[in-house]
């Protein structure tokens, strides 16, 4: 069986929900600049099901690892993150046909409703599959979901995207074990939001308080 297409889900109800509408994502039949920013939640049939998001924070420490950006860069993570914007951050891997496409729709949501603020926050997608993902297949799921300048896809090698997942508490010891979960720190120092489950754009964008705001 071709790991890289195999869905984690067990075959139920909630599955095949959750798997029929990230097939409809993959279409591209919920396909960035399709909604506008104020439209209704694309995945609320699926959320409805689902146990709600749980928020709590977090103090965690970014590694000082090095991972290759989907412009083919090698970069320190550290330093990526702490450019003085604030982070949303996430963890797919492109082959993935379950919890991935919806994550990365939610963020492609979020970054419409951001609107003229989007490029002050900085989106970031972290494989935990990097052997598969290239720079190359990172672009394309990145083009496929219509991310801006401020959102990056990050791979590099499995050392580092281990090192990574761990110190975010993430690490599930399989990819086909993956739990949706998205982070978010305000600032650099601050500490991080975590919130397990599907949350929503306007849940992060809550998270957001002064962008939020300004809109």
């Amino acid at each position: 069986m071709d790991t890289h297409k195999a869905s984690w889900f067990p075959s139920t109800p909630l599955a095949r929900r959750i798997g029929g509408w990230a097939a409809a994502a993959a279409l591209g039949l919920g396909a960035p600049g399709a909604l506008a920013a104020d439209a209704p939640d694309p995945h609320a049939q699926c959320r409805h099901a689902a146990p709600e998001a749980a928020r709590r924070s977090a103090p965690y420490t970014v590694p000082d690892v090095e991972l290759v950006r989907d412009d083919g860069k090698a970069v320190r993570l550290r330093q990526e993150l702490d450019d003085g914007r604030p982070v949303v951050l996430s963890f797919i891997f492109t082959s993935c046909t379950t919890v991935c496409p919806v994550i990365t729709a939610t963020l492609a949501q979020l970054q419409r409703k951001l609107g003229p603020a989007r490029d002050h926050v900085h989106l970031v997608s972290i494989s935990i599959d990097p052997e598969f993902d290239t720079p190359e297949r990172l672009r394309e799921y990145a083009s496929k979901f219509g991310a801006g300048p401020g959102w990056q896809h990050y791979g590099g090698t499995l050392a580092a995207s281990l090192a990574t997942q761990r110190a975010f508490d993430v690490y599930r010891g399989d990819k086909m074990n993956h739990a949706p979960a998205t982070l978010v720190r305000t600032a650099p120092g601050s500490e991080w939001v975590r919130i397990d489950g599907f949350a929503t754009a306007d849940q992060l964008l809550a998270e957001l308080p002064t962008l939020h705001a300004s809109r």
